[in-house]
């Protein structure tokens, strides 16, 4: 006797989880199991399809707390200490300028919509990053309550995509020489937890050798393959050919795809075009404070775009470095930004190009977004401190209202001076963008608590009118 799945908890909207549904091709290879499961989560996927758009979410976080000002908001008429040391370069908005670093998404600007009064009130790394990644459901970032943006989402359209099975919530890190980016991998990690919602909407993290991946590669021979079709043969009385997709109903086809690496395809980056990795690539950069290596960055927004078309929903793409206050483990904002923004530069702007020309810039939302933002002053070592009073916040594309600049900063770039916008109103943001809220609220089994927090924080209105 096959055992499908064990004990009753952390089960998603179709009763069960992750990694149940990851090990059912051990448990059931070839159709005992991981069929049967895959139609139950298509009966559970249709009765929650109402309300479900066809949108996805990249947040690239730039983990340790990217300067707002020497990104998104130069504050070119404001006082010397408050305005970008990296200079401003023009965008193709009148009268809008970003960051020094940032070239090639000044380009981009008509897909952007620039939030300058996007704050919190959490000063620490790792509660900053808790916080903002839960979108405000932890209040205090101390992991003890809430649950990710990413969670949420996989809790409410499932944990996995109903036809390739790939996982609907990504996280992609990678291990790190250098001992400060290493800590800020792991505050992005616990950041990212499912928290109450459960263990089956946890991020799927592949890394780059992890055993996240492995349990999606099938590791049998191909003679115990047929030797296990064979025994269902037997055991469903049906003629089947010897033939591995002769025969087969949708389900078991998705299931054999699944198992013979279908869904794992979309992490081999060999299977790109060459211009197209050439055009990602930031191994160029070299990143780091005490210990350098190449940047990674490009290649995991390039992972990113494959997962998304691969039926990934959420990607969040960690980036490390960003906390700029020239000391023994950090860089200064000038030397920090030059190591950091040009690769995020040319990684996002690549991103951009390449959704456009596959016709799924409207389809795909990114969110670029960190810690919190930095102080208005410079430090004497020529760095800038915590400041989450006014925090760094961008987003591209998604089909919302982009070209734009929503709200302002006082004029010394500290607080904002119009109406503040909350890691809750993101949060918001981003389902109101991938779910149609109304129907949401009358679904059947989604847990109270998050309908409550979907409800209860208003998106950012400028971005949907």
């Amino acid at each position: 006797m096959l055992t499908l799945y064990a004990g009753h908890r952390s089960r998603d909207c179709a009763g069960f989880s992750r990694r149940d549904f990851l090990r059912a091709g051990f448990l059931g290879l070839g159709g005992l199991s991981l069929p049967w499961l895959l139609r139950m989560r298509a009966k559970a996927a249709a009765l929650h399809s109402g309300f479900v758009r066809d949108r996805a979410v990249v947040l690239v976080f730039l983990a340790g707390g990217a300067s707002h000002i020497e990104t998104f908001n130069p504050n070119r008429d404001g006082p010397e200490p408050s305005r970008s040391i990296t200079g401003e370069v023009k965008t193709t908005l009148p009268g809008v300028t970003l960051g020094g670093t940032f070239p090639g998404l000044a380009k981009h600007a008509k897909k952007m919509a620039i939030v300058r009064s996007f704050k919190h009130r959490v000063g620490s790394h790792e509660q900053a990053i808790v916080h903002v990644l839960t979108g405000g459901t932890d209040a205090t970032g101390q992991g003890k309550a809430g649950f990710s943006m990413g969670s949420a989402y996989a809790r409410c359209r499932g944990s996995n995509h109903e036809q390739t099975g790939l996982p609907t919530y990504c996280l992609l890190t990678a291990p790190h020489n250098d001992n400060q980016y290493g800590r800020e991998l792991l505050r992005v990690a616990k950041g990212s937890h499912a928290g109450s919602l459960g263990a089956a909407v946890e991020p799927f993290s592949p890394g780059s050798n992890g055993p996240g991946l492995t349990n999606m590669q099938l590791h049998l021979p191909i003679e115990r393959l047929e030797d296990r079709r064979l025994l269902l043969r037997k055991l469903d009385h049906l003629q089947r050919g010897l033939d591995l997709g002769e025969g087969l109903d949708p389900f078991e086809r998705q299931a054999l795809s699944l198992l013979t690496g279908g869904a794992s395809k979309a992490f081999d980056l060999t299977r790109e075009d060459r211009k197209v990795v050439d055009r990602y690539d930031t191994s160029m950069f070299e990143c780091g404070k005490k210990v350098f290596e190449p940047s990674i960055l490009g290649k995991q927004m390039l992972l990113a775009r494959r997962l998304i078309e691969a039926g990934a929903g959420f990607v969040t793409v960690q980036s490390a470095g960003w906390d700029m206050h020239a000391d023994v483990n950090n860089p200064g904002v000038k030397d920090g930004m030059e190591m950091l923004g040009r690769p995020l530069d040319k990684a996002l702007s690549a991103f951009l190009e390449d959704v456009e020309q596959r016709g799924l810039l409207d389809k795909v939302l990114v969110v670029v977004t960190g810690d919190f933002g930095r102080t208005p002053k410079i430090n004497k070592r020529g760095g800038r401190d915590h400041w989450a009073n006014l925090s760094t916040l961008a987003l591209f594309g998604g089909g919302l209202n982009m070209g734009q600049v929503i709200g302002k900063s006082a004029r010394n770039n500290d607080v904002p001076a119009t109406q503040p916008i909350t890691p809750e109103n993101l949060l918001s943001t981003l389902m109101h963008t991938l779910f149609d809220v109304g129907k949401l609220r009358v679904a059947r089994g989604l847990p109270a608590n998050l309908i409550r927090r979907i409800e209860n924080a208003k998106p950012i209105e400028p971005l949907f009118s």
